[in-house]
């Protein structure tokens, strides 16, 4: 089966063809700028090296999406996801973990409203700004 055709890195002047959105250089440089622009300065108190070590055991211990099995349909989990978010009180406590697919997972933020793919963007409680 071929595959798609590559095109043109979209960093601005970067003549590199690649898969994805952005070459392998410009896409570190574009995640690096993100950490440390793009997330909110509380996002790394609640999600540094301690929670990846969580999220590291829960995902072994759990590697089904469990709402998927709920429904009978078994599907690799990507994300571990807070059922009550930090920001309102929850905790890392297994209880309230669930791991999930990345289409649940984008649907159970999309209930909660704290994901947004346009432009508005939301502080880290909760308000649009």
């Amino acid at each position: 089966m071929p595959y798609k055709p590559k095109k043109p890195c979209a960093y601005p002047g970067c003549p590199e063809l690649t898969t994805g959105k952005y070459c392998d250089k410009h896409a570190q440089q574009r995640a690096k700028e993100y950490e440390q622009n793009g997330r909110d300065e509380q996002h790394n108190d609640h999600y540094g090296r301690g929670w990846r070590k969580i999220r590291a055991a829960y995902a072994n211990a759990h590697p089904l999406c469990e709402e998927c099995m709920k429904r009978g349909v078994y599907v690799k989990a990507d994300e571990v996801h807070h059922i009550k978010p930090l920001r309102d009180g929850g905790t890392n406590a297994p209880s309230n973990l669930i791991n999930l697919c990345r289409k649940c997972h984008a649907e159970a933020h999309a209930k909660l409203g704290t994901r947004s793919h346009n432009k508005t963007t939301y502080t880290y409680d909760g308000k649009r700004s």
